[in-house]
């Protein structure tokens, strides 16, 4: 009888947990602030000091892939891996939508060999997609493999369309 209450527990678990996976995943929500930025240099870069601009997603990007290009209106930043076959999917769609909108470019990037950079953006899985602005603030962010009218919507927030 143990048994059989340990087996059901773990199917109430596991179909739990599938349902929080299918709501959650490919939803754009909130953002991350993004690591080492110091209240102390947010403050000086607002008073206009020279050579304390506030850290953005973009700039540990762009400090980690060499030749990375910020879009001119949006970025979709994408971090994957090799064997993960949602990021395979998320590729695609993100792809499509950076074709398909003018001044948005796609950014992919391996998780595996820019650990530094996941650590800083706070990625904590693949495949994470990060909507960047013009000025490559964070706007929002996804886990999972977002539909192509999730992506529209979130870019609608970072053109200000």
């Amino acid at each position: 009888m143990t048994g059989l209450v340990i087996a059901l527990a773990a199917v109430v678990l596991a179909l739990g947990f599938g349902g929080y996976r299918a709501v959650t995943d490919g939803r754009f929500r909130g953002t991350h602030r993004v690591r080492g930025t110091e209240q102390a240099g947010d403050d000086r870069a607002q008073a206009g000091v020279e050579g304390a601009e506030a850290v953005t997603a973009w700039s540990h990007v762009a400090s980690s892939v060499g030749d990375a290009v910020l879009g001119e209106r949006a970025t979709l930043v994408q971090f994957s891996s090799a064997f993960c076959a949602p990021c395979r999917a998320a590729r695609r769609t993100l792809s499509d939508v950076a074709a398909a909108v003018p001044g948005v470019v796609h950014l992919e990037i391996d998780a595996e060999h820019h650990l530094e950079l996941v650590r800083a953006v706070d990625v904590l899985r693949t495949p994470t997609t990060l909507v960047l602005d013009a000025a490559g603030r964070e706007v929002t962010r996804a886990s999972g493999a977002p539909t192509r009218e999730a992506v529209l919507n979130a870019l609608s927030l970072a053109v200000g369309d």
